[in-house]
């Protein structure tokens, strides 16, 4: 945890300072900082910062205690050495501060948040799922239908989503008259307040259930087996994902589904390799062919293709058979596929082939022996 900042040069005073100016130094500090108002990741814990030393020096004891023995002798006083709102003794002061409302805001929420102030429950949109399924290249290539099936909370049938046995409807709740709120009062030193919060009762939803239904025990969601048809389109990528509109979890009174969300993963193939909407393979030539020139037949994701290796290729040379790629998932048109030719060294040699190849090495040696001549006229004559 970092070492707490010096009060007095948090609300930047000196430790002289009259209750006044901590006064106005705090008023001048949480304008500045308060959520509302500064959007920066810093500015609620300064906010918070400044609230806290606030608390301390405005308090003739805690100020006493704090000058003579540090944030030892206060830090009992928040709870777990922080900061708490719930520890704020100073609203009164804060109100008179700010006129009771901050930023068009009850002083309340501004310090609490709205957490004390429930609301009755209305429609809420239920939770989005995820679903996972695997494609191969070839059906990322041509597009793919099937069916997937999945758990997932629905509206109960039975009761229509009221969580009450049929024939019955939940009640308004006694104890809040159906608001889902209650308000309670309380005396302090500065005055009433009035705090309002979510009714103990009901869970703030303003009504209750006296006979649940069976199915799903006053809930009004039951978990089901989902069974939904997709269609994957052509091109699509490893990390693409389907958006299904409200075939995700139930919403909760009356609110709409959520949705879902499938996510495609191509499987890795033994032949090509995705780069973008290229494919990239590689083939073997024999060292005729690649010396005297061939035309090879090479696997495209769709069939075959017949490829022109001209004379004299190198190994690792890079052809391109335009079209022959992924289909582009948004547009006409597909990448191409990419040919990367290795000469093979043959292993075993036949008679004739050893034969062959004796006299092919006898006659580099010539064409060596000749160059190097013609390199030696040359230089000798320079």
């Amino acid at each position: 945890m970092a070492e707490k900042r010096d009060y007095y040069e948090v609300l930047g005073v000196g430790k002289d300072a009259s209750k006044d100016d901590i006064k106005r130094a705090y008023r001048r500090l949480a304008k500045q900082f308060h959520p509302d108002a500064n959007k920066s990741p810093e500015a609620e814990g300064k906010f918070k910062e400044v609230s806290e030393a606030y608390e301390v020096l405005a308090d003739e004891g805690k100020r006493a205690t704090y000058d003579q023995f540090g944030h030892a002798g206060v830090s009992q006083a928040f709870s777990g050495g922080g900061f708490s709102w719930n520890d704020f003794t100073h609203f009164g002061d804060i109100e008179d501060l700010f006129g009771g409302e901050f930023f068009g805001r009850n002083i309340f929420d501004v310090f609490f948040g709205g957490a004390h102030r429930a609301s009755q429950e209305g429609p809420a949109r239920g939770e989005d799922l995820r679903y996972d399924t695997e494609i191969t290249l070839e059906e990322a290539y041509s597009g793919v239908e099937r069916d997937i099936r999945f758990p997932r909370t629905e509206v109960c049938e039975t009761c229509s989503g009221s969580g009450a046995k049929p024939g019955t409807s939940p009640k308004p709740c006694p104890a809040c008259g159906g608001a889902g709120r209650v308000r309670k009062e309380q005396r302090t030193p500065f005055g009433f307040f009035a705090t309002v919060m979510a009714c103990g009762k009901c869970g703030g939803k303003g009504s209750t259930i006296e006979a649940p239904c069976k199915d799903c025990k006053g809930s009004g969601k039951v978990v089901a087996d989902r069974t939904i048809h997709i269609k994957i389109p052509e091109g699509v990528a490893s990390g693409s994902h389907l958006r299904l509109h409200a075939e995700g979890e139930a919403g909760a009174h009356g609110g709409t589904s959520g949705d879902l969300y499938v996510v495609i993963h191509v499987k890795p193939h033994a032949f090509f390799e995705r780069v973008s909407d290229d494919l990239v393979c590689q083939i073997p030539v024999s060292f005729s062919q690649a010396a005297l020139g061939a035309e090879v037949e090479v696997p495209t994701i769709s069939g075959k293709a017949r490829l022109k290796v001209p004379a004299g290729t190198q190994t690792h040379t890079v052809f391109r058979l335009k079209g022959e790629g992924m289909p582009h998932l948004r547009g006409r048109g597909r990448g191409d596929q990419h040919v990367r030719v290795v000469v093979e060294t043959p292993k075993k040699l036949s008679a004739d082939a050893r034969k062959l190849l004796e006299q092919l090495r006898e006659l580099e040696k010539k064409q060596e022996r000749g160059l190097f001549e013609r390199l030696k006229d040359t230089l000798g004559g320079g």
